[in-house]
């Protein structure tokens, strides 16, 4: 009788206990296949294009292992100094250019001047743009038979000269312009919201001590915004690291390779000029310069939050 009346009990602890079950399992089972496809389509081709970067592969890849032969062959490449070159040129201007475009529209729009939204939304629209279309609005732009140029002739400024972007010597800076306006509208966002944390109350005590706006922008907030400056450096380098689609939308490497950068490097040698050895090292490179940035990032940030 008394096993007959625990017989209940135990049927209903039976779905109980594969609910618990259920719900323990069910997240793992939802994010595996998002796993699983990251670690194949990311991961297990990063270790692959490392393999191939130790091969003399060409148009398809081989497994005969040279060393470090791919890498000896890059350093004495001409085409990839001069890559480098303007990564180091592009890269430099395309941070500072944003970060200051950035922290000027941030401070302006931190006056809470009439149609903020409206201004916010203006200048973020560059960054809702893919770099493909915004690569052929400034191919357009630039064109001296189409453009600027051609609308200052129009107007009667015949002697107006604008050729940048045919000028193997400062097609490189058009580049620059096009990403920095893409890009600046973002960096007004990070730095308006690090503005909108600090402490009204520092601010108000500044000017009680008879401190100008200017001043104590410069003296007391800016400092204080360290980390979104940090983030912000973090965010550009990356872009400027791996920007390929604006460059083959407004000058595909040219005139000659003057405006190549590492990414197009890497894709001209792996898919276009049967290389692919010397392009997979030249991709192990870019990888090592974004871990670079990347690792001093994350080894401050979780100091930071184990501090914390």
């Amino acid at each position: 009788m008394e096993h007959i009346q625990h017989t209940p009990a135990r049927v209903a602890k039976a779905p109980t206990r594969l609910l618990d079950g259920l719900q323990r399992w069910l997240p793992k089972l939802v994010v595996a296949p998002t796993f699983v496809l990251v670690g194949i389509g990311i991961y297990a081709f990063m270790i692959w294009t490392g393999v191939l970067s130790f091969t003399s592969s060409s148009f398809l890849p081989v497994y005969d292992f040279v060393g470090f032969d791919q890498y000896a062959k890059l350093m004495d490449n001409d085409r990839w100094l001069t890559a480098s070159v303007n990564l180091g040129i592009f890269g430099g201007l395309f941070i500072l250019c944003c970060l200051v475009i950035g922290v000027v529209l941030a401070i302006f729009l931190d006056q809470k001047i009439r149609q903020e939204g409206a201004l916010r939304t203006i200048y973020l629209y560059p960054m809702a743009l893919s770099m493909i279309v915004t690569g052929t609005v400034w191919k357009w732009i630039l064109n001296p038979s189409l453009g600027l140029e051609k609308l200052m002739h129009d107007w009667g400024w015949s002697s107006f000269s604008f050729d940048w972007l045919v000028n193997s010597d400062m097609a490189i800076y058009t580049i620059v312009i096009a990403a920095v306006w893409q890009a600046s509208g973002f960096v007004m966002a990070l730095f308006l919201a690090g503005l909108r944390g600090v402490d009204s109350a520092i601010i108000r005590a500044a000017r009680v001590d008879g401190a100008s706006l200017p001043r104590i922008y410069w003296s007391i907030i800016l400092p204080s915004l360290r980390p979104v400056f940090f983030s912000a450096v973090m965010v550009l380098a990356h872009i400027a690291i791996k920007s390929f689609d604006l460059v083959m939308a407004m000058t595909a490497g040219g005139p000659g390779y003057s405006t190549d950068l590492p990414a197009v490097f890497m894709y001209t040698h792996s898919f276009t000029r049967g290389q692919m050895g010397l392009g997979s090292a030249s991709a192990m490179l870019m990888l090592g310069a974004i871990l670079a940035l990347l690792v001093p990032y994350l080894y401050s940030e979780l100091r930071g939050k184990r501090h914390d």
